[in-house]
């Protein structure tokens, strides 16, 4: 392939344009432009669709069988941005230069990843090698912090090309510079030897490349396509250059763990703050002063760094995928009727949390008064970690009591009583609203769920 000249809109944007495929090299029958992507969690290898532009999707079956997707432009060192969605089950993969491939997958779940799981740097192959070795030097993400499946996740990539003298001689490795997935850091600055398994060209590797997108093995989706050249300037993103000045005091979770800081979320700062860590690798913050689950995440547990380094402020941090789960607000209040303002304070409540007590697995369970009736939280991690139950337990509740369920800019119906929230970042699954229906509102945040609660309410968050 030559190199093409790139549409100037495009080049001057970096946006891949996705009204049709005409930056793509002969697409193959499975490839088509839509407007949205969704998948069922019980459905394997499909991805459902809606008309319209914007969307790049890959739906590959007998009558339309996979194949890649090369663009038309070729390209050296640059900048890659890019969400995708995978199907249930399903399996592709990114190749800068149509050589080097991060691995895209369904990997939702799993505790240890390896270079063939999703965000890894996939292996390099030879048939020659004894059986069992012929894979060598893939990397696997630092941590996994994949999405569920039908949901959008998040590919930055930062990568120089290999280095050629006038002879036509590499004098320099091609490497991945920087890797983040769902705003995690997962690699920085690996060097790659060679090209890895199915690259074209036979793996003969060059100064540029298209960016290929694998479409032979499952169903997926792409949008928001941003490439730009690497500029001197960008350096400064080389993971050499992101060390931090003191060593980091990290806090894992091997086994079910409980630690007090005060935690910061978006514009606002959590004093009594309680983060709960598992060895699922999915944890979440519960703010004390609200009785309130604040945020989870995936992947790594905590950075306490500024909270025990020299006289240190007291906060801790997430090493992991976050996800906010509105500002952060009572779960309970009492409400005049469904339309009536929520609780800001505690002015009129009784108000008072009573701690926590654990199981005998070290898992908490949040007390406290309101209304002069005695709550119960429970907040437990799924199986197989793939998001978190939540159990509210009320006491001799009195009338008119409401519990705060999500707040965010969408919350959507799929099924019945699964939602999916703001934009496709998390999925909430009702199970006992004791016959309660939801009530999705207006709220500063765009939309809020409410439900009457009577004794118990349960939910689950997956993500």
């Amino acid at each position: 392939m030559g190199i093409a000249v790139v549409n100037p809109a495009f080049a001057q944007s970096g946006i891949l344009p996705l009204q049709d495929l005409s930056s793509f090299h002969d697409p193959g029958p499975s490839w088509s432009i839509v407007t949205d992507a969704a998948a069922a969690l019980d459905k394997p290898h499909e991805l459902s669709f809606s008309p319209g532009v914007g969307v790049l999707l890959n739906l590959p079956d007998k009558k339309h069988p996979g194949q890649d997707l090369f663009t038309n432009a070729e390209y050296g060192d640059i900048d890659l941005e890019m969400d995708y969605m995978m199907a249930p089950g399903s399996n592709s993969g990114v190749y800068l230069e149509g050589r080097y491939e991060i691995q895209l997958l369904d990997s939702w779940g799993k505790t240890n990843p390896t270079a063939g799981d999703n965000g890894g740097i996939y292996e390099r192959w030879e048939d020659s090698r004894p059986q069992g070795f012929q894979g060598y030097e893939g990397h696997a993400p630092r941590y996994n912090v994949t999405r569920a499946p039908g949901l959008w996740q998040h590919l930055k990539v930062s990568f120089q090309a290999p280095r050629f003298d006038a002879n036509g001689k590499k004098i320099a490795n091609a490497r991945m510079l920087l890797i983040t997935l769902n705003g995690m850091v997962i690699h920085e600055d690996v060097e790659l030897l060679g090209a890895t398994r199915g690259a074209m060209d036979g793996g003969n590797e060059s100064a540029t490349g298209p960016l290929r997108l694998q479409g032979d093995h499952g169903a997926v989706a792409f949008k928001n396509i941003m490439i730009k050249k690497r500029e001197a300037a960008s350096e400064a993103q080389n993971g050499n250059n992101r060390r931090d000045n003191v060593d980091p005091i990290y806090v894992d979770a091997n086994v079910n763990t409980v630690l007090r800081s005060f935690m910061d979320v978006p514009d606002f700062r959590i004093v009594h703050a309680v983060n709960v860590g598992s060895p699922e690798q999915v944890h979440y913050t519960y703010d004390m002063d609200r009785g309130a689950l604040a945020q989870v995440w995936r992947g790594g547990f905590l950075d306490a760094t500024p909270m025990w380094h020299d006289r240190g402020n007291g906060t801790s941090r997430p090493r992991g995928t976050v996800q906010t789960l509105g500002k952060p607000s009572f779960t309970i209040a009492r409400l005049a009727n469904a339309q009536a303002t929520w609780l800001t304070d505690t002015t009129g409540t009784g108000y008072r949390p009573k701690g926590y007590v654990l199981d005998d697995k070290d898992r908490p369970t949040f007390k406290y008064l309101i209304y002069g009736t005695a709550v119960s939280d429970e907040v437990r991690v799924l199986s197989e970690g793939h998001g978190i139950h939540r159990v509210i337990t009320v006491a001799n509740p009195v009338d008119g009591l409401y519990a705060k369920i999500v707040a965010g800019s969408k919350i959507e119906p799929v099924s019945k009583d699964l939602y999916i929230v703001d934009g496709k970042a998390y999925y909430l699954q009702l199970e006992d609203t004791g016959n309660e229906k939801p009530i999705i509102r207006d709220a500063a945040e765009g939309k809020e769920m409410i439900i009457p609660i009577r004794s118990k309410l349960s939910y689950a968050i997956i993500f």
